[in-house]
Order: structure tokens, then sequence, then C-alpha cells
């Protein structure tokens, strides 16, 4: 296989599985893009051979484990961040499966991200540490950096449990060009019956959008994307009135052409059914964000190394300004 078109055809159409003649191959792809969880979700019931079919049930119940510690995981976190009476807002596959959304069934889920006002966050951190949590991070520039740029506390560990949380107080950093509308989006939240809560569900679309095409060099693209598709086919079912919302959470965080490239992407990969006044035409650099996002084999390997580079020095060109980004890689070039 050249690419990972076959994983995406699966998940696009499940029926595809009759048509399979490399199990290796698409099992391989899914385990590199974490996605063997969401695929075998995807394909329950289907007529399956029968080590896949074995292979899929352990990814299910193994998916199970993974949602139980991560939902264990962000109790914690509240239970620590309680007394600030701050919002908590969980954020990507820990919001998904607290709220009982598809895009969390069978989502691998790493560590916890999670989303507190810019006020809230010299406390949160001072309770994260009292409750267990410890840096990760301990090399003096990665943390003023963290602290003085980025949207994010620099990373924490759990001293017993050993799972990681991120403590966000903006959704890009500081120095990116899009100024998303933190306040709003805080204000606009959803809260769980739990005493957590999640975004919007435009605000959920909006945050994906942002990570993938306003931030990374779109590693982990493939199931960035299929959460994007999961959440629009489920919040279209309200119909118009989210379409609007959509449109206007894009606006208003200034989001607008990277909510318009996520939907056009989900729409190539997966046939999203999208807004087209909100997603546009197709472009022409849409091939090249395609070539990147499939650039793996048949055995899960990276491929294509200079379109991967590339995206990586437009990560961090687009996270800050020129000078900027060359002081940064110059001290980072020199630390190593």
């Amino acid at each position: 296989m050249r690419d990972a078109r076959a994983l995406v055809r699966l998940l696009a159409d499940p029926s595809a599985c009759e048509a399979v003649a490399d199990w290796t191959a698409v099992i391989a792809l899914a385990r590199a893009e974490s996605l063997v969880g969401s695929l075998a979700w995807r394909l329950h019931g289907r007529a399956l051979p029968p080590r896949v079919e074995a292979l899929f049930e352990a990814a299910r119940r193994d998916g199970e484990a993974v949602r139980v510690q991560a939902l264990w995981e962000a109790e914690m976190a509240r239970r620590a961040l309680a007394p600030l009476g701050a919002p908590v807002i969980l954020l990507k596959g820990s919001a998904y499966a607290a709220a009982g959304l598809e895009a969390g069934r069978g989502r691998s889920i790493g560590d916890l991200d999670i989303l507190v006002p810019r006020q809230s966050l010299a406390e949160a951190e001072q309770a994260l540490l009292a409750a267990g949590w410890e840096w990760v991070k301990e090399d003096s520039y990665d943390d003023l950096y963290y602290r003085r740029w980025m949207h994010e506390l620099p990373p924490l560990i759990h001293r017993e449990r050993d799972r990681m949380i991120d403590v966000h107080h903006a959704i890009l950093p500081l120095t990116a060009r899009p100024k998303p509308d933190m306040e709003r989006m805080i204000g606009d939240r959803v809260e769980l019956a739990n005493g957590l809560s999640v975004l919007s569900p435009a605000d959920m679309i909006v945050h994906a959008a942002a990570h993938l095409f306003a931030d990374g060099d779109l590693a982990g693209g493939v199931r960035n994307l299929w959460d994007i598709d999961r959440l629009v086919r489920q919040f279209s079912e309200r119909g118009f009135e989210f379409t609007v919302e959509l449109r206007e959470s894009a606006w208003q965080h200034d989001l607008t052409p990277a909510v318009a490239r996520a939907l056009r992407l989900a729409r190539s990969l997966y046939g999203t059914p999208v807004d087209p006044l909100l997603a546009g035409q197709a472009r022409p650099t849409d091939r090249l964000y395609r070539r990147r996002l499939l650039a793996r084999d048949g055995w899960g390997r990276q491929r294509r190394p200079l379109t991967r580079l590339g995206f990586y020095v437009r990560s961090h060109w687009l996270r800050m300004p020129p000078l900027m980004l060359a002081r940064h890689l110059w001290v980072k070039a020199r630390r190593r």
C-alpha cells in the first residue's frame, strides 16, 4: 500500500471490508494512526476473518478500559480543582467520552486535556501540584517558553497514577495569528452532571480544526478528521440551527479558514456532509494536505519525509513571528 487510503476507505464505508485483501496492512495503519478501537467499532457486526474479529474484539475491550481510566482521571482533576470554583472544561478524547458522543466510541485517549480560565491558571497549577501531579519538563527554557508564549502550562504527570495532564487556558498559542475569543468559548461551555464541562458542539469542531490546521503539523490528522466527521454527523442532526452556530463560532474565533479546510478534507476523506458555504470549493493546496495526512506505507511507517518536514516548518511558522521562530529554533538547536 502506498498510503493510508485503505484505512480511510474502511472507516468511511464499512462494507468495503468484504474486499480487503491485506488485513495486516490495514491493522498496521490503524495502529499507527491510533484508530484501532474506532475501526473495531466501525466494523462491529461485519463478517470478518476470525483472527481479525478476535483482534477487534480485544480492541473494543481495551477501548472500554481506556474510557473508564480517562473518566476517572478527569474526576481526579475535578476533585483537585473543585475548591477554585472555576469552570474545568474537558477537551478532545476525554470530552467526547464524558459527553457520550459518537466521536468517543473506541477512541484512543492519551493525556487528559482540560481548559480553565487564564485568570485561574496559577491557582489551578498549585492545586494540581498539591494533589500529586509533578512537572515533566525541568528545562528552564522550556518552562519559560510554555508560560510566556504557549496556550497551556508545561505538562504535568501524576506521581502515583503515571497519567499526564495538559492544562490549557486557550486553544492556540498566544503568538498564533488567529485570536480565538476564549472568554466567549468558556462562557458557551456545556456543563455535565458531574461538575465538569465540555465545549459547545460548534466550538468542539472549531477546536479540532484549530488544533489540526492552525497549530500542528498534521501528525495524527487522519484520526482528528475522523473526530470531526463523527462530530459533524451527530450535531448536524439538529439541522440548519447547528450550521448557523458553526459558521458563527468559526467567525467569532477567527478560525473560518481552518474550519473550512477541515470540513473540505473531512468530506474528501470520509464523505462528511458539510456546509458548502463554510467549506467552500476544493483548493489546489488541499491535495498537498491530503498527501501529508495519508503519508504512511502498508507497515504503518511514515513516508514522504520532505512533505512532513514542510508541514513541520509550517507548524512553527504559524505559532510565532519570524524573528521569534528563528531565535527559538536557534536555542533548541544549541541545546541539542
